[in-house]
């Protein structure tokens, strides 16, 4: 298999971490979360619950597109959680490495909203989510991605995740 970069992407509370630790573990690759990337700036805002814009996130998505090319120039594959929430990260996050498919978690507002309001030691509040949902911009059309409905039990989103990130690897040139 050639190396590729896969982006767990979602909202907050969406599972990200959850799925691309499982991922890394079953596919032995490393998993980065984008969490520990962004600057500490970032964390202080969403830990006092300032919604980020896309100056903000820039210097993060960096750190991303650089962690990515480090491992891509070292000829390995990495698992990388981030919720690559508007098409233009994705666009950059798609010109750091090659190949690239993004695991798209997507759940409905209420279901999120329940596993952020019972997560804990986690600085990303609860009350960002709307934020979330207002920068999410619906990846539909894009190339490279798989859907997986987070709305059912954890086991049944990790083995469609599992299956669907297999098929796409296999389908890969």
């Amino acid at each position: 298999m050639q190396p590729c970069l896969v982006i767990v992407m979602g909202v907050s509370g969406s599972g990200k971490s959850l799925v691309g630790n499982y991922l890394a573990e079953h596919f032995n690759l490393d998993f980065v979360d984008g969490d520990d990337l962004h600057p500490a700036e970032n964390v202080e805002l969403m830990r006092r619950g300032v919604q980020m814009d896309d100056q903000t996130r820039k210097p993060w998505l960096k750190s991303i597109c650089k962690c990515a090319q480090t491992y891509f120039s070292k000829n390995k594959s990495v698992v990388i959680a981030c919720s690559a929430l508007k098409k233009k990260y994705r666009q950059q996050l798609r010109l750091a490495s090659r190949p690239v498919l993004f695991v798209f978690l997507e759940g409905t507002q209420k279901v999120i909203s329940e596993r952020l309001n019972s997560r804990k030691g986690h600085y990303m509040p609860a009350s960002l989510l709307d934020s979330q949902f207002v920068d999410l911009e619906d990846p539909t059309g894009e190339p490279d991605i798989v859907w997986i409905n987070i709305n059912q039990t954890k086991e049944a989103v990790l083995a469609e995740a599992v299956e669907k990130v297999k098929a796409s690897m296999i389908d890969s040139p």
